[in-house]
């Protein structure tokens, strides 16, 4: 009885084991409409393979596993689940493929060394103004090095103070420059210049020292790009001149794209109110420009009796709204977030014009795929991410049962208390769905995200679609009359608006929340679930929870650096329970905003206020305790020679050395070195005193082209005890 009883229950699971590959069939193929949705997104999967695989070797393996998966799947194929299996492997194949292409095809030249106060001539190729900075960015090509040896067809941005206010492209200038190699993370896994540089085609940055001359002018340059170019500088002047101040550059943002007039603090509250999108010229200005022009010119059709008895008013409107939208995008500068928002809004277009829906998912998936095959590497912007998941989570809801509910008239059309209140209710909860699909987003790349953004959205989002966007393009207008005035101070006012909602909402308590780093897993494991939620429509689709939640708790489990040491080694931060304790006290912002979003963290301190820190003019020591065992850890911090009398005993009783200068055979420390030559292989570094583990960012880069060379390991086990 006992035995019988015991086979029952083990047969119970294995039926429900063996009836589960039908059972999965059967849900694809009552879904079958919704499969086309997850094409970019396997194509994006592979992509996002080669920038995780750090070798060749292993995007040759996955690429001919991904190969074999698709042929078996294909060769057992007896249902739709084993088809979108094969199309799904083969999808991922090719983006891994693609990605590698395109990067492996740039033609980018990279510094390889540092070069300080080097005078040579230069073409000028590209000149941004950026007056809040008081300052000019301008990418030249070094021609006339003199016996300064620089690699061929080198292209570098540099940072001007005195810039010529003359200065355009096509001049020849000469001064004197510091450069250095494009920099890579500031902490292994943050923000990194080094790869989108390699993309652009810059091999350098630096700065001027002192004032840059021309030394030649060039003619004026001829064709449209000139005339466009010429005409989007006169407009930002224009804008930032009669609106001025901080709603000045705002204005001239949301025209031409060129936000180099926005203070640094106004930007900053954008962001933490969750405002900032609205100065990046992206879908909704797009929408609304061409929103507009296609209800204004269908109106206006509708009533020519002519035309509408004989041609499709919608057809032409849609015609006419294309082109307004590709007006747009160029006078906007053509940036690769606006112009994929113009793809998005093309598309939308054609489906309009073809008597489609307006809003489907299959629309945002086909824009997705587009611009994935056009440019690959836009899968890790975080621009890309943010647009496309805002974009899916409001589609999302639009298409489902309460959307529906919503876009359905009142039976009683008089009932208009009624129809302003489901108005409302259905903007509100169009402002929590995309923080809500933007909120992984962020926080994964950014370390924050805004709490109040969908209420202050909920006010921005309607007060810059129909007040100041139609104001900018009435004001524009009127100024061609000479009768601008009026509307340019009507349009700073409205502008002041947004700027004081947004000061107040980033002012609130908690206003922005923080979180210490998530870790790659964690964020793949939320968007697989936000997507399995999205893009399905049966009752299955809640099993995206599953994976959602797991991103959450992979993430809140993720074991957090102890230490962050800079890419030189001139800057290093202890994680202490007050927040960061900074080794120098002239680290910058960037350092401090990019160190305290990976810890979590808005506090920082002097690493010698530690009770556990013994600091002196020239070094600092800690004596820490983590992992159940003592860290001694040594860091310099100026450039004075320390007697080896003194730095040779510090060096053998420490487990940890970590200088910005060259140290000598003799400091050796008891587990790692972290000095100027070692740093260029490891790039940035954060260390798990807990677990003895070590990141390296320039080793997470694997060989990828832009990295650095690698000629180290990392160290795999924990310091000896004392």
């Amino acid at each position: 009885m006992g035995l019988s009883s015991s086979s029952s229950a083990l047969q119970t699971p294995l039926n429900a084991l063996a009836s589960l590959p039908e059972w999965i069939g059967e849900r694809f193929g009552s879904e079958r409409h919704q499969l086309p949705l997850f094409i970019p997104v396997a194509f994006g999967a592979g992509i996002g393979l080669w920038y995780a695989l750090p070798s060749r070797p292993e995007w040759i393996a996955v690429i001919c596993l991904l190969l074999a998966l698709a042929l078996g799947a294909v060769l057992v194929a007896d249902n739709l689940a084993m088809r979108a299996m094969a199309a799904g492997s083969a999808l991922a194949a090719a983006g891994l493929a693609l990605a590698w292409w395109e990067a492996s095809s740039q033609n980018t030249v990279t510094l390889e060394r540092e070069v300080f106060g080097a005078a040579f001539e230069a073409e000028v190729l590209a000149v941004e103004t950026l007056p809040a900075r008081d300052r000019t960015r301008i990418l030249i090509a070094p021609v006339s090095t003199g016996s300064l040896k620089l690699p061929e067809g080198l292209k570098t941005r540099v940072s001007v103070r005195r810039a010529p206010a003359t200065l355009s492209v096509g001049d020849r200038v000469q001064g004197r420059f510091t450069l250095s190699p494009p920099p890579g993370p500031i902490h292994p896994g943050g923000y990194h210049f080094a790869r989108r540089a390699w993309f652009e085609g810059i091999g350098a940055t630096g700065y001027a020292l002192g004032e840059v001359e021309i030394v030649y002018e060039a003619p004026p340059l001829d064709g449209a790009a000139a005339r466009l170019k010429a005409f989007r500088e006169r407009l930002t002047a224009r804008l930032q001149d009669q609106i001025g101040g901080a709603a000045g550059g705002i204005g001239a943002a949301l025209v031409t794209g060129d936000r180099g007039g926005i203070p640094d603090e106004t930007s900053e509250a954008m962001r933490d109110s969750g405002l900032a999108h609205l100065i990046a010229i992206s879908g909704l200005h797009i929408g609304v420009v061409v929103g507009g022009t296609l209800w204004l010119v269908k109106a206006l059709l509708v009533r020519w009796e002519w035309f509408a008895l004989r041609a499709d008013a919608r057809l032409a409107a849609s015609l006419v709204a294309a082109v307004a939208g590709i007006a747009y995008t160029l006078v906007a500068g053509a940036g690769v977030p606006t112009i994929r928002a113009c793809i998005a809004v093309l598309i939308v277009l054609l489906g309009l014009g073809l008597g489609r829906e307006a809003l489907s998912l299959r629309l945002v998936a086909a824009g997705a795929t587009l611009i994935l095959l056009w440019q690959p590497h836009l899968l890790l912007s975080p621009s890309f991410q943010l647009s496309f998941a805002a974009v899916t989570g409001i589609v999302a809801l639009y298409q489902s049962p309460a959307g529906r509910r919503w876009r359905e008239p009142s039976a009683d059309g008089k009932d208009w208390p009624a129809r302003l209140t489901a108005g409302a209710a259905a903007l509100l909860a169009t402002g929590l769905a995309a923080e809500a699909a933007i909120a992984p987003v962020a926080l994964f790349h950014f370390g924050k995200v805004g709490l109040y953004g969908a209420l202050a959205n909920l006010i921005a989002i309607p007060l810059t679609s129909f007040a100041i966007i139609p104001l900018l393009i009435l004001s524009l207008f009127a100024d061609l009359l000479g009768v601008g005035v009026p509307l340019f101070a009507a349009l700073k006012f409205v502008l002041g608006m947004l700027i004081g909602l947004a000061e107040w909402t980033a002012s609130l308590p908690g206003s922005v929340a923080s979180v210490p780093a998530i870790p790659p897993a964690g964020f793949v494991l939320m968007v697989m679930g936000g997507l399995w939620l999205c893009l399905w429509q049966d009752r299955w689709r809640l099993g995206g929870v599953i994976p959602f939640a797991a991103g959450i708790l992979v993430a809140g489990a993720a074991p957090q650096p102890d230490l962050f040491v800079g890419p030189e080694g001139t800057h290093l931060a202890y994680r202490s329970k007050e927040g960061l304790a900074f080794l120098r006290n002239g680290a910058g912002s960037y350092v401090r905003d990019m160190w305290g979003g990976a810890a979590g963290s808005s506090r920082d301190r002097r690493l010698e206020d530690l009770d556990s820190a013994n600091c002196s003019r020239d070094a600092c020591v800690l004596r820490l305790s983590h992992g159940g065992r003592p860290w001694h850890v040594l860091a310099t911090r100026s450039r004075h020679l320390i007697d080896r009398s003194d730095l040779e005993p510090l060096c053998r009783t420490s487990d940890i050395v970590v200088s910005d200068r060259w140290l000598p055979s003799w400091c050796r420390a008891r587990w790692l070195v972290l000095d100027r030559e070692s740093l260029r292989t490891y790039g940035a570094v954060s260390i798990d005193l807990d677990r003895g583990a070590v990141r390296s960012a320039a080793l997470e880069d694997g060989m990828h082209p832009w990295a650095r060379e690698q000629r180290a390991a990392t160290p795999a086990n924990g310091p000896e005890k004392d």
